[in-house]
């Protein structure tokens, strides 16, 4: 473990040791990472809820003063119980029965989360391959470029919200020639697709224009077809590229979903269980926080997922070239 590298006389195992301690170095600050940013997060998390309830308590403050001085507090929004539950109540509804579930509060948004990451998921992909195809394509011609990005812009200026319903009933409507039965998620994970393609799409043309000139001429001295140049020389260079844009897109096509079951009115993932306890607020507030939590720790999933897959592809292999 401690052993001098130098004392080791055969070159090879010279070189083989080196390499095993690199890796192992690798893995420790990769371990080390991994435990600031938890750190990091429960900490974020602590002083959010401290954060939340001083203004609960300072908000309280203020309303017992409004009856001296009326114009004290009327620029801030209410504190009170039902519109701000304490955050003791939110933890607790995390772990609550709802009456007749049959089942703590946890396990029902857990579901439907994993419901909602089927959807984003699919969303995602469809997004990456029709994101990834049009930068392809915008590569190969200038002119093509400069007329198409354009609109690939445009296309985001769209309200999510005004095109949901028409995908939906678009998809009931218009897809009665397919060999199975057209389902509302599905139109809900084009919904996430909307909202995907477009960073992969900037993102991916960029990376796939990054190369230098000097390495595009060196493939053309090997008379390498453009494919072979795509796949050699560009695809590579453009992952920084695509993962910044592959971590947005997948808490993008988390969003997505969600306002799609929203519009769509979708049963079984989160957007059904945020509309229903808004509907429910009244008798159960902590019930709606405990639902907005849980597409949020939704959104901090797929992050990391992609991100892990970033430190596998780039970041490890970037490493491994170097040592």
């Amino acid at each position: 473990m401690g052993a001098d590298p130098s004392a080791i006389d055969d070159p090879i195992v010279r070189e083989q040791f080196i390499r095993l301690q690199a890796a192992r170095e690798r893995r420790r600050a990769r371990t080390r990472s991994t435990v600031r940013q938890a750190i990091v997060l429960v900490v974020f998390v602590l002083l959010l809820c401290v954060a939340y309830t001083a203004y609960k308590a300072v908000g309280a403050a203020i309303d017992d003063a409004q009856s001296e001085w009326p114009l004290i507090g009327s620029f801030l929004p209410e504190s009170g119980d039902l519109k701000m539950p304490p955050v003791l109540d939110i933890v607790s509804g995390i772990f609550a029965e709802p009456r007749g579930a049959g089942e703590p509060f946890w396990a029902i948004v857990g579901k439907e989360a994993a419901f909602t990451l089927r959807e984003a998921a699919v969303g995602f992909a469809i997004g990456v391959i029709v994101g990834l195809g049009i930068a392809i394509v915008l590569t190969t011609s200038g002119r093509l470029e400069r007329a198409l990005v354009p609109h690939v812009i445009a296309s985001q200026t769209i309200p999510l919200i005004a095109i949901a319903p028409i995908i939906v009933i678009w998809g009931r409507k218009s897809f009665d020639f397919l060999p199975f039965e057209w389902q509302d998620w599905m139109s809900v994970s084009i919904i996430a697709t909307y909202l995907t393609f477009f960073p992969v799409t900037i993102n991916g043309l960029r990376g796939l224009q990054s190369p230098r000139p000097e390495n595009l001429e060196l493939m053309d001295s090997y008379a390498a077809r453009w494919g072979q140049t795509l796949w050699r020389l560009r695809l590579p260079a453009s992952l920084p590229y695509l993962f910044a844009a592959f971590k947005i897109a997948a808490t993008a096509s988390v969003v997505g979903a969600i306002v799609g079951e929203i519009s769509a009115g979708v049963k079984g993932g989160l957007g059904r269980r945020v509309l229903l306890e808004a509907q429910r607020y009244t008798t159960g507030p902590e019930r709606l926080y405990v639902a907005v939590l849980g597409a949020a720790a939704l959104g901090i999933f797929v992050f990391a997922v992609i991100s892990s897959f970033e430190y596998v592809l780039v970041r490890r292999k970037g490493q491994e070239a170097v040592t």
